[in-house]
């Protein structure tokens, strides 16, 4: 398993940013509808995910059994990991926004689902698989930030739970990042992938960039966000995920994705 792990120095970026909208209740934001929306977000995202593992498209092409033997082994570990990060990130999202008094609720963006599997087809993942859609007549500046904090905190409750049994079975004696590189147990790889995408998505969604939750906590409290995102960074670099998983030259590309996604994300999105 461990031989394949390179592919991860693809890097990967999701976004999911809160769209804030000043107009009343609509009919798409009903209970069935949303759960549709965020089934196929979340099944889009993670079989995009299981492909960038399985060397997507290229390893299709140069090695099918390979293929289809790395992209079974890692369905599983992305229907855990991808799944608890994404949605309840959503889901926080909408609960502490319908907290108050807004009325929430999650969209997928076609363009984004079809971005989202492409990319992580070719062994990249861009993904945009859709929003929490907030509607509201006022919000207030704290409330927003509040709101977009929900995410990236729970990102990091889920790591919190996931180092806990992690150490807890293994006793200290090997590293989240050696997990991913070269799994001694399949356990130990969920456990890894799972903790390694939380912390990453909390990273990524706390970058100061319009439309990311970074923007909107930084608008509202300065400290706040200094103490998450230094928080998340330091998590990253206590578990080796940077630099042994994600090298700190791919964090200037990933900067560069996130302001290129903050200038044009309204046009495909």
């Amino acid at each position: 398993m461990g031989k394949h792990t390179w592919i991860l120095g693809n890097v990967f970026i999701s976004i999911k940013q809160i769209q804030l909208v000043s107009m009343p209740y609509r009919e798409n934001t009903h209970a069935r509808q949303e759960l549709h929306d965020i089934v196929v977000a979340d099944v889009a995202l993670m079989f995009a995910f299981s492909l960038v593992l399985s060397g997507g498209v290229f390893m299709l092409f140069s090695s099918p059994r390979s293929f289809f033997t790395l992209l079974l082994l890692y369905l599983p570990i992305s229907a855990v990991a991808v799944s608890l990060s994404f949605v309840l990130h959503e889901l926080m999202h909408k609960f502490v926004a319908q907290y108050y008094g807004a009325i929430a609720g999650f969209r997928t963006s076609y363009n984004g689902l079809v971005i989202t599997l492409l990319t992580g087809a070719f062994g990249f993942l861009f993904g945009v698989p859709g929003a929490t859609m907030i509607y509201a007549s006022s919000f207030s500046r704290k409330e927003n930030g509040l709101v977009s904090l929900a995410g990236p905190l729970t990102n990091v409750a889920i790591f919190a739970v996931f180092v806990a049994v992690f150490y807890a079975i293994n006793h200290g004696a090997v590293s989240i990042a050696s997990q991913i590189i070269s799994p001694t147990s399949y356990v130990n790889l969920l456990i890894a992938y799972t903790v390694f995408i939380s912390l990453w998505l909390a990273f990524f969604n706390m970058l100061p960039i319009p439309p990311l939750d970074g923007s909107k906590v930084m608008a509202w409290n300065m400290m706040a966000y200094i103490a998450m995102i230094a928080m998340v960074i330091g998590l990253l670099f206590f578990t080796g995920i940077i630099p042994e998983i994600i090298p700190l030259t791919a964090l200037i590309f990933v900067l560069f994705i996130a302001v290129f996604f903050s200038f044009s994300y309204r046009s495909f999105l």
